[in-house]
């Protein structure tokens, strides 16, 4: 039997290259390979989202931007998050036996803190809940990035408390992380990410592409200079995109001498062709959201059932079933 894994992304608004090749590009390659159960994790999302419409809208619009990313609902299960309130009485469960100084530790929560001391309980809760999702369908393996492996860390050490107090229940998740991809550049050097403003959206139409790579920031080296690839935000965006061979090629460019005029023109002619066709795959599915839907209700009603003994057990180990 294929080991199982787990793993989902929030639904708080547009994806850009970093969701792709932090997360969504392993979810595609690793679909054959694992019994792959991705979920859209809308609970999550109520730590920042607290608008019915725009919770609503993004659900949909990321669901339509995973399969337009190449996710096959034949080969994954994809489900929204709330549609399993098992996750929601195990996350209780694990808050009784976690200790706040221990959740306290977490970088997602110091990060948040010294950003707004008034973070709500879900900011601070979030691992817990993070477990749940994992642990309860039995994950073997979890896609993340690299700011998320201590979360990984956080559920199997809640595994082994409740296996400690309870009795071997849980197996313990390993992380899957792509070192090539653990932080992809935004176009200011800074971790791509939303929050910055710093993205290159992955469904960009070309005029989108084209403002995104020319606002890249670059030094004052002439055209003529050589160059270190590895220091350059051009190239570390663009060796995602391209074989080997292709890279090896492109790196002689740096070294040889490139002006980044050209690096950028280069870039942009990429990139169209690597968004192009998920671009017209997303409109497809945009233009069929009752296929999406029914989806999300399959992915949900197979989810539900994979958990239900889990959960079942675990009532039982706790005391709560008479």
């Amino acid at each position: 039997m294929k080991k199982k894994l787990v793993s989902g992304i929030k639904p708080t608004g547009t994806l850009h290259l970093g969701n792709y090749f932090g997360a969504l590009k392993q979810f595609v390659d690793l679909q054959d390979e694992y019994d792959s159960n991705i979920f859209i994790a809308d609970f999550h999302a109520l730590t920042s989202i607290q608008d019915k419409d725009v919770l609503e809208k993004n659900i949909i619009n990321i669901a339509t931007d995973y399969l337009a990313a190449g996710i096959d609902p034949r080969k994954v299960n994809l489900f929204k998050q709330s549609d399993i309130p098992e996750v929601t009485q195990a996350s209780w469960i694990f808050n009784c036996i976690t200790t706040m100084p221990f959740l306290m530790r977490a970088h997602s929560f110091k990060d948040a803190e010294a950003k707004d001391k008034e973070i709500n309980v879900g900011v601070f809760d979030y691992p817990v809940l993070m477990a749940a999702d994992i642990l309860l369908p039995g994950a073997d393996v979890v896609p993340v990035g690299k700011d998320q492996k201590q979360h990984i860390e956080i559920t199997r050490d809640i595994a082994e408390k409740f296996n400690r107090l309870y009795g071997k229940t849980f197996k313990l998740p390993k992380p899957i992380i792509l070192e090539r991809t653990e932080s992809v550049p935004g176009i200011d050097g800074q971790k791509m990410s939303k929050s910055y403003g710093n993205i290159i959206p992955l469904f960009a139409t070309d005029e989108e592409i084209e403002k995104s790579v020319m606002s890249i920031k670059t030094d004052s080296k002439s055209p003529d200079e050589t160059k270190d690839p590895d220091e350059v935000i051009i190239y570390q965006i663009h060796k995602l995109l391209i074989t080997k061979e292709e890279d090896f090629e492109l790196r002689k460019k740096y070294e040889d001498g490139i002006g980044y005029k050209e690096a950028k023109d280069l870039l942009i002619e990429d990139l169209k062709g690597f968004i192009k066709p998920m671009r017209d795959k997303r409109e497809f599915w945009r233009n069929n959201p009752k296929k999406v839907k029914r989806i999300l209700k399959k992915g949900a009603k197979k989810a539900h059932k994979d958990v239900i003994t889990k959960m079942e057990e675990v009532r039982e180990k706790v005391g709560m079933k008479l």
